[in-house]
């Protein structure tokens, strides 16, 4: 019953109207703040952003943790682009393993290996390509797609003994934790921190509802909250931090950043329910013009970039 056509119109109706938005505020407010060659710079970026190529275009440039990050708005659209290149292969490879009658949990995880050896010997040699490179950084999302391949029964979301699923929601978080904790703009990234990031995360979905961290915390009605608004908050609060950082020469207080980023929960929550929610569930699911629309808003965005 799958559909190719049905699977791209889903991720169209998705990604792109918050992105649309974010990209036509980003370059209405650009006019008024930016140098003419820091405009035009923006009018580069968001072209990237548009076609979901962000990745390479900053990957010609100054490193993701250069002091210039501060003032490239749309910077955080790289791991964007990197997923959209990843779901453009993905079910064509997943279409090929069925068609084949390939074990598919080998092959994912020797394609994850794979890409995983790319992205640490890139951290070595070329520390910019280990973070833009997508080839060394679609294992994160195969971690995803094994274990989504891993699980017996597709429709439960048990994973076993309660004992294993706290096993697994503790080591999990503790991951995570020590990765928030000692991360910084020193050490080699991605690589092992990345591993251990995304292993983190791995371990608590493996958990399901019956780990104690999903049950009383992931499972808050707060957390389910930010969870609904993430994506949009995701495209949001970049540019409100790096904007007024442009126009200061500086970086802000820490009172202001903070109301930035107030800023931008309101404006991910907006965008969520009076935008992105009635186009994905609402009487705008089911026509098609939708998606042409919604295809035509982002080109005609990155256009006028």
């Amino acid at each position: 019953k799958f559909s190719f056509t049905d699977f791209y119109a889903r991720r169209v109706k998705r990604i792109f109207p918050a992105l649309f938005l974010v990209l036509a505020f980003t370059l209405a407010y650009g006019w008024y703040v930016l140098t003419p060659n820091e405009y035009k710079a923006l009018g580069k970026h968001t072209v990237a952003g548009s076609f979901f190529l962000s990745n390479f275009a900053f990957w010609q440039e100054a490193g993701y943790f250069d002091a210039s990050a501060v003032e490239k708005p749309l910077l955080h659209l790289w791991s964007l682009a990197i997923e959209e290149q990843f779901y453009i292969f993905w079910p064509l490879i997943l279409f090929a393993l069925h068609r084949s009658q390939q074990p598919k949990r080998i092959w994912i995880l020797g394609l994850l290996i794979l890409s995983l050896g790319v992205n640490f010997w890139l951290v070595r040699h070329d520390p910019n390509a280990a973070f833009y490179n997508p080839l060394g950084r679609f294992w994160e999302m195969m971690m995803g797609a094994f274990l989504a391949a891993s699980r017996r029964d597709p429709n439960s979301p048990h994973t076993g003994s309660q004992a294993k699923a706290q096993w697994l929601s503790t080591v999990g978080i503790l991951l995570l934790a020590v990765v928030m904790v000692k991360l910084n703009p020193e050490r080699r990234f991605p690589g092992g921190w990345a591993l251990a990031g995304t292993l983190g995360t791995c371990l608590l979905i493996a958990a399901g509802p019956q780990g104690w961290f999903n049950r009383y915390i992931l499972s808050s009605k707060p957390m389910v909250w930010i969870g609904l608004i993430s994506y949009p908050l995701y495209l949001w609060h970049w540019p409100l931090l790096a904007y007024p950082h442009i126009e200061l020469g500086e970086m802000p207080r820490i009172r202001y950043q903070i109301g930035w980023v107030l800023l931008a929960v309101l404006l991910a929550w907006l965008t969520y329910f009076l935008l992105e929610r009635p186009i994905r569930f609402g009487s705008w699911r089911k026509r098609r013009l939708t998606t042409v629309a919604l295809c035509s808003a982002v080109a005609l965005t990155g256009l006028t970039g």
